[in-house]
């Protein structure tokens, strides 16, 4: 059986590993387009803090959680690279007022995890020494087991695992071939036959399965990311930092600050840095940590996240369309859920039963009122 994966994102290259591994013929065809969001972001791996209260996004994020340390394993048994996988733990800023709910609600959720580790409250010295910039006089959450990751080097790492494991990749535009079922797809001209093809096309599925006659509710939501830079500061051990907002920063080996992320639901595929929103991401990043004023500006990355109809990611089979499978829509939890969704999606294209139902996930579902809080929550 032949499997084509359009889409080499963090879900799209996680199918094609999982596919790989089992010994299935599997393509990946790579577009390269500007902007795709698993090039520009930097991985906060902790649902167990999240404010979303959809059950049905919280079982598969928590999932997606448990999944990193296996994949980990995996990818360094085939030499496929390191990602910058690290639980280096989070903090969750918090208020005295609301302290206790908080601590409660993210304490249940991580009870039941493998991962997160006992969580505390903790204040003043203990949390600056976990992240030495902040300033907060009020508590902290802080859950040991939170990890962060680097989404470029995870993409490359998959793909690289897939080639090991015999995957090819082509570059270029995909067509869509099918009559009454997939035939498979077209590529710079020429068709490729497949058995079943997955879309993992992130914000660009709109345009790809138009022609098929479906109709898909993504759309890009724009996120502008900055990197600042600490020279000869040691950032390794330094925990994740969740304000109380949708922003947050997290640091990495090499002395270097992630700050982010704007979140423009209106953008389309404007790819651009804007004024507005590298203000937005320094001025929320140096009312929680104003340590960090006197960093060095390295970059700023534009990632366009694919937000579907709601919080919950569009995962399953087209039932209008035999062969075609759907893996779409993770938002601002691409990374925290993209490899544990890619498998999934490998695992429907080998006619499995994945153990998580995928009902509430119906890939072709349409827009209700839930839209916009899926567009500023996570």
């Amino acid at each position: 059986m032949k499997t084509i994966i359009i889409g080499s994102g963090v879900v799209g290259a996680s199918a094609a590993y999982e596919l790989a591994r089992t010994g299935a013929d599997v393509t990946l065809v790579d577009s390269d387009e500007s902007g795709r969001a698993s090039s520009a972001g930097a991985g906060i791996i902790c649902p167990w803090s999240s404010r979303v209260e959809d059950p049905n996004w919280y079982a598969i994020a928590s999932a997606g959680a448990e999944f990193y340390p296996e994949l980990r394993r995996n990818l360094e048994a085939d030499g496929a690279g390191d990602f910058s996988y690290r639980q280096v733990g989070s903090l969750r800023l918090t208020t005295e007022e609301s302290v206790e709910s908080d601590f409660a609600a993210v304490s249940r959720r991580a009870a039941a995890s493998d991962l997160a580790g006992d969580v505390d409250v903790i204040t003043g010295d203990k949390t600056k020494a976990k992240f030495p910039p902040l300033e907060h006089a009020g508590p902290v959450i802080h859950i040991p087991g939170a990890a962060r990751l680097d989404g470029r080097s995870l993409v490359h790492a998959l793909r690289a695992g897939a080639a090991r494991h015999g995957a090819t990749t082509l570059s270029g535009r995909a067509t869509i071939e099918a009559d009454s079922q997939i035939r498979g797809v077209t590529v710079n001209g020429e068709f490729v036959a497949a058995d079943v093809v997955i879309d993992a096309s992130g914000a660009w599925s709109p345009e790809l399965l138009k022609p098929l006659g479906l109709s898909s509710a993504i759309r890009p939501q724009r996120g502008q990311i900055t990197h600042l830079g600490l020279a000869g500061v040691n950032t390794r051990d330094w925990s994740v930092l969740l304000p109380m907002s949708s922003h947050y920063l997290l640091a990495f080996d090499d002395s270097r600050v992630v700050v982010g992320a704007t979140r423009e639901v209106d953008s389309g595929f404007d790819y651009r840095l804007t004024a507005s929103g590298i203000h937005e991401v320094l001025t929320e990043a140096l009312s929680a940590a104003p340590g960090l004023a006197d960093a060095t500006y390295l970059d700023t990355r534009v990632g366009f996240r694919p937000v579907g109809p709601d919080i919950r990611p569009l995962l399953g089979h087209v039932a209008e369309l035999p062969g075609l499978i759907i893996a779409n829509g993770l938002g601002a939890s691409g990374l925290t859920m993209g490899p544990y969704v890619g498998s999934l999606a490998a695992r429907l294209a080998r006619g499995e039963t994945p153990e998580l139902d995928l009902a509430p996930y119906d890939p072709l579902r349409t827009p209700t009122g839930e839209r916009e809080a899926a567009a500023v929550s996570a």
